[in-house]
């Protein structure tokens, strides 16, 4: 055997080796470690931050409340009774009853369904146009990002409230089906501008890296592309965008109920039972905290879930 060949025996040998000399160690000078994602990187920053947790919680509790709502009372928030108004709190109501005589806590935790509800729809609805608009104006460009990025100004320069009233106005059933279907409608249709900039920033940034060019070089078409390259890449802002617009949401369908244009009785809302509570407010000031107190929370929660995961996804704060 030659020089040559004991030397590169010897140092195939020791690269076999670990920092310990033993054999079958892999060595760890200049070899890359094991590839590190995004959402691994993210999901670490979040088992770290106490607001993802707390916002968590809260969210999770929220949403066993509106689909489980036994579970948390015994008490029919329609079981109203004259007798019991204005009680104070007593074992059967831990917080009292309101000027109907109904079960102040019963009627904030059955009102958590519609809340959520409204807003859940208004955000998937929201998500799906954002998702069409954004995705074909990043991707194509040229006149028709223009038509669209001057259509995402027009309506973003619309008030939502104002806009979503004089809608409203116009919905004469008092269905809690149609009613409900309606403001979820009018709040997408007025609140999907943002996510589509977010939306069309990211499939921008997308279209342009190697893995869609080496696609494109592959024959693959636009839908395909769009599909299956782009979308993946563009979801997680659009979640980020649409966590925080949900809490958005539940505050204006609140907002609109309160006014008295949104969710309408015989419907259990925290809107309803926050104006309620204001009217009769001098009699006793429960009815119309607990239910306000349900909404600042709940609205408070899904903000803070969606900036910690905002943060969390966000490269440049890292």
């Amino acid at each position: 055997m030659s020089d040559f060949e004991t030397v590169a025996a010897s140092e195939n040998q020791a690269a076999r080796r670990g920092p310990s000399g033993e054999p079958g160690a892999p060595n760890q000078v200049g070899v890359p470690g094991k590839a590190r994602s995004l959402a691994g990187d993210a999901w670490r920053d979040l088992r770290r931050n106490p607001i993802f947790w707390i916002s968590l919680t809260l969210v999770v509790l929220v949403t066993a409340m509106a689909a489980f709502p036994g579970l948390f009372t015994g008490n029919d928030p329609r079981d109203c009774a004259l007798a019991r108004q204005h009680a104070g709190p007593s074992g059967a109501a831990i917080f009292g009853y309101d000027f109907q005589g109904c079960d102040t806590y019963a009627r904030s935790v059955y009102g958590a369904r519609a809340s959520l509800l409204v807003g859940a729809l208004s955000a998937l609805l929201t998500g799906i146009i954002a998702l069409v608009v954004g995705m074909v104006a990043g991707y194509f460009g040229r006149w028709i990002d223009a038509v669209l990025s001057r259509v995402i100004d027009i309506v973003l320069g619309i008030p939502l409230l104002l806009a979503a009233i004089v809608l409203l106005k116009r919905v004469n059933s008092d269905s809690s089906t149609v009613r409900i279907l309606a403001v979820v409608f009018v709040l997408a249709i007025l609140g999907w501008t943002t996510a589509a900039r977010v939306v069309r920033s990211s499939v921008i940034i997308a279209k342009g890296q190697d893995y869609v060019a080496a696609a494109r070089m592959l024959g693959a078409g636009n839908g395909r592309i769009m599909w299956r390259h782009i979308l993946p890449n563009s979801l997680a802002p659009a979640v980020v965008v649409l966590t925080i617009a949900l809490g958005s949401f539940i505050a204006a369908e609140a907002t609109l109920s309160f006014l008295g244009i949104g969710l309408k009785a015989p419907t259990i809302s925290w809107g309803i039972d926050i104006d309620s509570g204001r009217v009769h407010m001098r009699e006793s000031a429960t009815p119309l905290v607990v239910p306000s107190t349900f909404l600042a929370l709940t609205v408070l929660a899904f903000i803070m879930l969606g900036d910690a995961i905002r943060d969390a996804f966000d490269p440049k704060l890292r």
